[in-house]
């Protein structure tokens, strides 16, 4: 969802009072196309965030600081050398347009005090940050540059004169309905109505545009040539809400989430609730600004987690793809070996009848007296070798299959635990969600030899610690934790070493532990008081389908649940993390019901 018009328009009605009258303090560029202006005014400091990328353009406050590179791009020292210790003293959008104007009053290299124009153009693919001397309104620099090769239009060039974005022509809101109406009617009576508006009326999204075609009762594929006088009047009283009366609209702004989705991607947000996203789960948000910073701070943090996720998940599955090939092979050979196994048989057979054999053989018939019904086995001699070495040779052939199965299936067991083990992994990216749970994943493939540890972290990266400088203690992830229906705590391990340190350092002996059998998934426990040996059969349930719900059985029916006391749980020397071993237990078949794992989902507790 881009920033709109009428959004920018209230957006900087609201920041106005906020950044009129603050210092610019520093200026940074951490990414190519983003600022950070940090302002400060008696005794609070703000960090304002210009971003004129394609698909991200937009300006509200933040608090996430970003790591800036080695060496300040042009741009931003074009900026520091005008801007830093100037004050803000005006901000304001171009009309309708999505063109905020950042007026800032500074001492040029002369000495004198002057303005200087900073314009945030919010154009999608043509976005653009734009520093410009009003007295002479030429370009000092912009963050994207480019010159008549790009745009007829006009160059964004240091030196250039700056000429605004080309108009599109657009009627400026109506307050007449007469002439909105009219105005309307203008288009090919064939249009639909959302595109009619969009095309001829300025401050009007795709999306305000449906808004307000469903707030005027008519449907998304009503054309103009349907429309009567009563439609077009409910069209401009939908109209009228958003543009004519916009001074006077309450703010009541939200972000909008895919219900039934635990990803913390945002589908939109808006200042006031829209009726065309009713069917999305709505969070209110104090603020304006606030909503704008979220929203844009969740779909950041969303993609780079899928992007931790794609690049941990390569790495998982290259040795996953690798061992897979192994115990292949494993496979084949130990099926080739045990075919092998008869030829014991044959010798014992040839061995038996020893008296029967001549030189010269080529095959001899005996009976098989290994078979209840004494059948006739022919077996197969080499003419050269007597009968003791014919048996002997048959014996050999068996002692070499045996011993191929006995050297080879440690190999293969070996090789099925370790792709469990890198299975519970991919389970462990799937459901990591933040910088703390991906580093514990990180560190996890550091500490068993999957990555090379000389990297360092991913995420937040620590600098190297100075002399004299205390350690930062080493935060780690906090587990799931919800409640059951009848008030009994189910703790959930996110990835492999929270299951290690729930199980071996938090949990109690006497608590109950429960885990999917035979399947990667998560260490569940429920607390229990020194007085219980099991929780109530709700809880018991409900735990267990926590545990299929945090596994890779999630979906499935009639799954498996293996429960018992933490006492009875161990750990193999030299095991993997996560990987326990347990002799006494009982077992569930659990078929989870999705209104249950949603009533529990909703009990977590945040923090």
């Amino acid at each position: 969802m881009a920033l709109d018009s009428i959004t920018l328009y209230h957006l900087i009605k609201e920041l106005h009072p906020l950044l009129v009258g603050t210092r610019i303090d520093k200026i940074q560029q951490p990414e190519k196309e983003e600022i950070h202006i940090l302002l400060r005014r008696s005794g609070r400091n703000l960090r304002l965030l210009l971003n004129a990328g394609s698909t991200s353009a937009r300006i509200h406050l933040s608090e996430q600081p970003k790591k800036n590179p080695a060496s300040p791009p042009m741009f931003c020292m074009i900026l520091r050398k005008h801007l830093e210790n100037g004050k803000i003293i005006n901000i304001e959008q171009v009309g309708l347009e999505r063109i905020v104007t950042l007026t800032i009053q500074n001492y040029n290299e002369r000495g004198d005090l002057q303005n200087y124009i900073l314009h945030l153009e919010i154009m999608g693919k043509h976005s653009n940050l734009i520093l410009v001397d009003p007295e002479t309104n030429t370009i000092l620099d912009g963050i994207r540059r480019y010159s008549h090769l790009i745009s007829r239009h006009r160059e964004v060039l240091p030196g250039r004169p700056y000429i605004s974005p080309p108009s599109q022509n657009k009627t400026e809101p109506l307050n007449d309905e007469g002439k909105f109406m009219r105005r309307i009617l203008e288009s090919a009576l064939d249009k639909r109505v959302n595109g009619a508006l969009v095309e001829l009326l300025n401050g009007i999204s795709p999306e305000l545009a449906k808004e307000l075609v469903i707030r005027a009762g008519l449907n998304l594929n009503t054309v103009l040539d349907s429309c009567g006088e009563i439609d077009l009047s409910r069209l401009y009283q939908a109209y009228s809400l958003f543009l004519v009366a916009k001074e006077t609209t309450v703010l009541s702004s939200g972000l909008y989430y895919q219900p039934g989705l635990k990803t913390g991607l945002p589908i939109a947000f808006t200042f006031i609730p829209y009726e065309q996203y009713s069917a999305l789960n709505r969070k209110p948000v104090a603020s304006l600004n606030e909503t704008v910073n979220l929203f844009y701070e969740q779909k950041t943090n969303y993609h780079q987690n899928e992007a931790r996720k794609g690049s941990l998940h390569k790495v998982v599955q290259n040795h996953y793809g690798h061992l897979s090939k192994k115990y292949g092979i494993y496979v084949d050979t130990i099926a080739k070996a045990k075919k092998g196994l008869v030829y014991q048989k044959l010798g014992e057979l040839l061995t038996a009848n020893l008296y029967k054999l001549s030189p010269g053989l080529t095959e001899i018939t005996v009976d098989d007296y290994t078979d209840p019904e004494y059948k006739p086995l022919t077996i197969p001699m080499d003419p050269n070798l007597s009968g003791i070495d014919n048996a002997q040779r048959y014996y050999k052939i068996y002692n070499k299959a045996k011993s191929t199965i006995k050297k080879t299936e440690p190999f293969q067991q070996a090789a099925l635990a370790e792709m469990n083990y890198l299975q519970s992994l991919i389970l462990s990216i799937d459901q990591a969600a933040d910088d703390i749970e991906f580093n514990e994943i990180y560190q996890e493939l550091v500490d068993q030899n999957y990555i090379s540890g000389k990297q360092g972290k991913r995420g937040n990266q620590n600098p190297e610690k100075k002399p004299g400088q205390k350690k930062e203690p080493v935060q780690h992830s906090r587990p799931h934790r919800y409640l059951s229906s009848t008030g009994k705590t189910i703790i959930v391990g996110r990835n492999n070493k929270q299951n290690d340190r729930m199980t071996w350092r938090e949990a109690k002996p006497a608590d109950l532990w429960l885990h999917v059998k035979n399947i990667p998934g998560s260490h569940v426990i429920v607390p229990l008081a020194e007085d219980e040996e099991f929780p109530d059969d709700h809880t018991l349930l409900e735990a267990a389908a926590l545990a299929v719900y945090y596994s890779q059985a999630r979906g499935s029916s009639h799954v498996p649940v293996d429960y018992t006391h933490v006492l009875q749980i161990k750990k193999p020397r030299g095991a993997k993390p996560g990987m326990v071993v347990y002799e006494q237990n009982w077992s569930l078949l659990i078929t989870p019901q999705q209104d249950t794992i949603e009533q529990l989902l909703a009990t977590e507790e945040t923090e």
